[in-house]
C-alpha cells in the first residue's frame, strides 16, 4: 500500500514537474502565429505603397514626358520668332542677340540759327532742322566666357554717314549672383572709355538727350581704341583701361593716334542700398599725352593789298611775310579727374526720384569743343565743368528731368581791353527741362527745352558778350 502511495506521488510529481515544460512550446507558437501575420500584413502594406509609388512615379514620367515636349515646342516657337525678328537666338553655350535704337529729332527751334554758312569750314549754320540724330544696330555673341560686339551707327548730324561705333572682344568670369556685373572682364577693341558716369551710361537709358558739356568735350563720341578690364565683388565696382587717346568724335585725329603713348583710365566706386535708398558713385581719372602737330617750312612772300580798290599798287600796299624754319610735332601731357554719385529712392504709385551729379577737372583734356593745344598757347589750359539734376518717374509710362551743367574750358584765359589784360570768362551752361512719355521696352517721345548760353560771343564793339543758344527739341525713340 505505501508503495503504492509512492508511485502514486512520483507519478504526481512527474506530472507537475512536466506540465510547464508542455504550455512553453504551446505559447511560442502562439506568438509566431501573431507575429507571421504582422509581418504578413507590413509586407502587403509595402507592397501597396510601393504600387502606389509606382503608379506615381508613373504619372510623373508622363508629365516630364509632356513638360519636355511642351519645352522642346516653346523653343522651336523661340527660335522662330527670334529668327524672323532677329532678336535673340541661343544654341547650347552659343547665344546671339541683336539690338537696335533709332532717335530722330525735330529741332523746332534754336536761338542761334541763321540762314548762313560757316565761312571757314562751309558747314550751314542752320540748326532747325530734322535730323537722325542715333540709328544704331547692335550684335553680341557669347559662348560660355567669350564675349563679342559689334555695332554700327547711321547718322545725319553732319550728313548722311554709316560708321563703326563699337567694336570688342573678350573674356569674362561670370558672377553667378549678378549677370550684369562679372568677377572680372577683359575687353579690347572700340569701347566706351571708362570714366565717369555719363560716359558709361547707354543712350538709351538716358533721359536727356545730350551728355554735359564738360564730358562731351572731354570724351567726344565716347568711343575709343583700346583695352579695358573691369568687374566687381558685392558692392564694389572697378575699371582700368588703356585708350589711344583720339575717341571717334575728336575733331582733329578721330579714331586715330598721332603718338606712341597711351591715355590710362582708372574708375572705382560701389553699388550698394542703403535702407531705400539706392546709392551709386565713384572716382575716376585718366592721364596721357596729347600731341602739336608740327608745321612745314615756308618761304619768303611778298603780299599786295590794295586797301583803296583802285587797282594799282601804292605805297604802303606791299608787304612781306618772311619765311619760316619747319617745326616738329610735339607731344603735351594732359590728365582728369572726376567724381560722380547718384541717388534714387522709390516713391509709391509713381516710381524712383534720383539725385544724380558730376564734377570734373582737367588740364589740356579739352578734344571737341576749346580743343586744348598748350603748344600753341604757350601755357596749359585748366579745365573744369560739372553738373547737377533731378530726375522723377511718373509711373512706368512718363518721366520728367532738370539738369543743369556748366563748363569753363580755360579757367587762365584774358583778354585785352583798351590796352589792359583783364581776365576772360568762357564759360558755357545749360539749363534742361525734359519731358518724356515711354512705352517701357519699345521706345519714348521726349520733350526738351535747353537754356544754354555761352561767353564766346562779341558786341559790335568787340567786346566779349554772352551769347544765347536756346532751343527747343521733339525726339522720337525706338529701342529693340
Amino acid at each position: 500500500m505505501r508503495l503504492q502511495c509512492l508511485g502514486a506521488c512520483i507519478v504526481v510529481l512527474a506530472l507537475s514537474a512536466r506540465s510547464p515544460a508542455q504550455e512553453q512550446p504551446i505559447a511560442s507558437n502562439v506568438e509566431l502565429d501573431v507575429l507571421r501575420a504582422k509581418v504578413a500584413d507590413e509586407q502587403a502594406a509595402r507592397e501597396r505603397e510601393l504600387a502606389e509609388l509606382r503608379r506615381a512615379l508613373s504619372a510623373l514620367q508622363a508629365r516630364m514626358s509632356t513638360q519636355e515636349a511642351s519645352v522642346a515646342t516653346q523653343r522651336t516657337t523661340i527660335a522662330g520668332l527670334a529668327e524672323a525678328s532677329r532678336l535673340t537666338v541661343r544654341s547650347g553655350h552659343f547665344g546671339l542677340t541683336l539690338s537696335g535704337l533709332v532717335q530722330v529729332d525735330a529741332i523746332a527751334w534754336r536761338q542761334s540759327s541763321v540762314d548762313e554758312v560757316d565761312p571757314s569750314t562751309g558747314e550751314p549754320l542752320n540748326d532747325t532742322r530734322f535730323l537722325v540724330r542715333r540709328s544704331r544696330l547692335r550684335a553680341v555673341v557669347d559662348y560660355r566666357f567669350l564675349f563679342g560686339a559689334f555695332e554700327i551707327d547711321a547718322n545725319t548730324v553732319r550728313g548722311p554717314q554709316v560708321r563703326p561705333i563699337a567694336f570688342e572682344v573678350g573674356a569674362r568670369y561670370k558672377n553667378p549672383r549678378n549677370a550684369e556685373v562679372p568677377y572680372i572682364a577683359a575687353h579690347m577693341g572700340l569701347v566706351r572709355t571708362p570714366f565717369g558716369f555719363e560716359v558709361q551710361q547707354s543712350d538709351r537709358d538716358r533721359l536727356f538727350l545730350e551728355r554735359s558739356r564738360a564730358l562731351e568735350a572731354f570724351f567726344p563720341g565716347q568711343y575709343d581704341l583700346g583695352a579695358r578690364v573691369y568687374g566687381g565683388w558685392r558692392s564694389l565696382r572697378y575699371v582700368v583701361g588703356a585708350m589711344n587717346g583720339s575717341p571717334i568724335g575728336d575733331t582733329v585725329f578721330a579714331g586715330r593716334d598721332p603718338n606712341q603713348s597711351k591715355d590710362f583710365v582708372f574708375r572705382g566706386g560701389a553699388d550698394l542700398m542703403l535702407g531705400p535708398v539706392s546709392v551709386r558713385g565713384g572716382f575716376s581719372a585718366v592721364y596721357g599725352q596729347g600731341f602739336h602737330r608740327g608745321t612745314s617750312a615756308g618761304k619768303d612772300v611778298l603780299v599786295w593789298r590794295d586797301q583803296n580798290q583802285n587797282g594799282q599798287i601804292d605805297p604802303g600796299e606791299l608787304m612781306s611775310i618772311v619765311g619760316q624754319s619747319a617745326q616738329a610735332s610735339s607731344s603735351f601731357t594732359r590728365y582728369a579727374l572726376g567724381g560722380d554719385l547718384q541717388l534714387s529712392v522709390k516713391l509709391p504709385r509713381l516710381g524712383a526720384l534720383t539725385l544724380l551729379g558730376e564734377l570734373v577737372y582737367g588740364v589740356n583734356m579739352d578734344r571737341a569743343l576749346v580743343i586744348a593745344d598748350p603748344v600753341a598757347t604757350g601755357r596749359d589750359l585748366r579745365e573744369l565743368g560739372w553738373y547737377i539734376g533731378v530726375t522723377q518717374e511718373l509711373t512706368q509710362y512718363a518721366m520728367i528731368g532738370l539738369r543743369y551743367d556748366r563748363y569753363d574750358p580755360d579757367r587762365d584765359s584774358t583778354d585785352l581791353r583798351n590796352g589792359a589784360t583783364v581776365p576772360r570768362n568762357q564759360t558755357y551752361s545749360n539749363l534742361v527741362v525734359t519731358a518724356a512719355a515711354r512705352l517701357p521696352g519699345y521706345g519714348r517721345l521726349i520733350l526738351e527745352y535747353n537754356h544754354a548760353t555761352n561767353s564766346l560771343g562779341r558786341t559790335t564793339d568787340g567786346v566779349p558778350t554772352t551769347l544765347p543758344d536756346d532751343s527747343f527739341t521733339v525726339r522720337g525713340e525706338v529701342t529693340f
